[in-house]
């Protein structure tokens, strides 16, 4: 579990995270998971490859569904090769709506992933995100539905910035919910909860979350594998609209967890990993040891 200075250190952020962003349990499993399986690939395998292009729009002409609770970003011909999509859950910063990130969240649709992206801008304890399965597993059962049958529901990941970087963690003790995306995440979370491989993502020159604290729920994933990488010159506010210069690791990420991209996968693991010396994008960059054994 955190330190007691941590868990000080962190409450004592929750003050100017709330005033910045106005702009806008179960026990962990011991056991770390193992990569992406050969079964990602087989429910995406007609999702086409990108090559290393994660950060260009993906193949996918993109519908947005504005609801009550949630907002779906989606491919518009959903399963028009007989693919599923895996599936996103979204969580916004503080004071904020998904149409605050809907460059990044459509980006992500483009590349045939279904977004289910809360309505809420108090998102951290994840209940309105979790919720999000439950109405795609309902809608994937329904042959009224446009989602029959065109849910990837085995691969599903959280993700989020700020306090819905938090609620990403929070998220994750789902065990429906494969990985996590944490992005510039909010101090009320607790990374031992989770047993899913997890990417951190931190900002140089974020004042709101600062970088040190993002690296602190990092050092506390040493039971999975977890890599932290630190977006050069990226204040808190840099992830949000396209997501900027996070939006190509996200999408890698999640491609590589989710559809079992070999490409997406070689940017983060083995000896050639591509972000590992990719100076230009990242002012730290560190990967844990259960991620190394990956390589």
């Amino acid at each position: 579990m955190p330190s007691r200075t941590l868990r000080s250190i962190r409450a004592l952020t929750v003050t100017g995270l709330l005033t910045g962003l106005t702009v806008l349990a179960s026990p962990a499993a011991p056991a770390a998971p193992a990569p992406a399986h050969a079964a990602a690939q087989d429910a995406a395998s007609a999702i086409p490859s990108v090559g290393t292009d994660f950060g260009e729009p993906g193949p996918y002409a993109v519908s947005v569904d504005i609801e009550a609770v949630h907002t779906f970003y989606h491919p518009t011909d959903m399963g028009r090769s007989g693919e599923r999509h895996p599936v996103v859950i979204w969580g916004n910063g503080t004071g904020a709506v998904p149409g605050v990130y809907s460059g990044l969240l459509r980006h992500l649709a483009s590349h045939g992933f279904i977004v289910a992206a809360a309505n809420t801008p108090t998102s951290n304890f994840a209940i309105t995100m979790r919720a999000g399965i439950d109405v795609l597993e309902k809608r994937n059962a329904d042959s009224g539905s446009a989602y029959y049958q065109k849910v990837d529901l085995d691969h599903i990941a959280s993700a989020g910035h700020s306090q819905g970087g938090a609620a990403a963690i929070n998220a994750a003790i789902d065990p429906r919910v494969d990985t996590a995306v944490p992005i510039q995440p909010g101090p009320l979370a607790d990374a031992d909860t989770m047993d899913e491989p997890v990417f951190y993502l931190a900002g140089q020159r974020d004042l709101i979350v600062l970088p040190f604290l993002v690296k602190a729920f990092y050092n506390d994933s040493d039971h999975v594998p977890a890599v932290y990488g630190e977006v050069r010159g990226a204040g808190h506010l840099s992830s949000i609209a396209d997501g900027g210069a996070f939006r190509a690791p996200v999408t890698a990420w999640l491609r590589y967890w989710l559809m079992g991209d070999a490409n997406a996968r070689g940017m983060f693991f083995g000896p050639d990993c591509g972000y590992c010396t990719d100076t230009a994008l990242w002012s730290d960059w560190k990967r844990n040891a259960k991620a190394e054994q990956l390589g």
